[in-house]
């Protein structure tokens, strides 16, 4: 079980790489370049850096939980990232996906032209509804 601890804490630690490169040219396209983002573009540019941390720390949150699940269960870590067993890891998983998904959503809303285009509607829609269905799961984690 190395490999998987491994592979996901170097894919995490590349994550927050790209962040912080895509972070810096964001910052470059505000402040320093010529060609500024329109208040929209800007807006969608840092959703989009919200989201590639949040989907770093899935992956950390994944990496850490394995290795607490494999080989080391006395780490000093807050509450909120002790996993005990694989329910444990499946729920924190579970909360942060449901979150990952709200700031999608968030990101498709906001250059959402309209239009007459119901697109926007199916999509909340889909994201709800795998919302609920993962919220039950997390009711039935929990019992």
């Amino acid at each position: 079980m190395v490999i998987p601890v491994v592979a996901t804490f170097m894919a995490a630690l590349a994550l927050l790489v790209y962040g912080a490169i895509e972070t810096w040219h964001f910052i470059d396209a505000l402040y320093i370049s010529d060609h500024h983002p329109s208040r929209d573009e800007a807006l969608l540019l840092a959703i989009e850096i919200v989201d590639l941390f949040l989907l770093a720390t899935v992956v950390q949150v994944v990496s850490l939980g394995l290795y607490q699940l494999y080989f080391n269960q006395d780490l000093r870590l807050p509450a909120w990232l002790k996993i005990d067993n694989l329910d444990d890891l499946k729920s924190k998983l579970v909360g942060v996906t449901i979150t990952v998904l709200a700031v999608y959503f968030l990101g498709q809303a906001v250059v959402w032209t309209g239009n007459g285009s119901p697109d926007i509607l199916y999509l909340g829609g889909a994201v709800a509804m795998v919302i609920v269905a993962l919220t039950y799961f997390l009711s039935k984690i929990d019992h």
